[in-house]
């Protein structure tokens, strides 16, 4: 053994890529509706915190902060 690696010698294994055949880009913006269903279902299934969340990341994207 002479400590050496074949370079030429790499195995090459071919994957399928994690999004293949899945939209991508930007997404249509949700319809007041769907954001009030989301708002409703947080608040009956008694989650505030993702509530909080949820509605900070609304009113920053309204707000057009970034």
């Amino acid at each position: 053994m002479t400590g050496q690696t074949n370079a030429g010698s790499a195995v090459t294994v071919s994957r399928q890529p994690w999004n293949r055949g899945r939209l991508i880009g930007q997404k249509p913006p949700l319809k007041l509706r769907e954001v009030w269903a989301i708002r409703t279902r947080l608040q009956i299934a008694d989650r505030l915190r993702d509530l909080a969340m949820f509605n900070l990341a609304i009113d920053r994207k309204l707000r057009g902060v970034t």
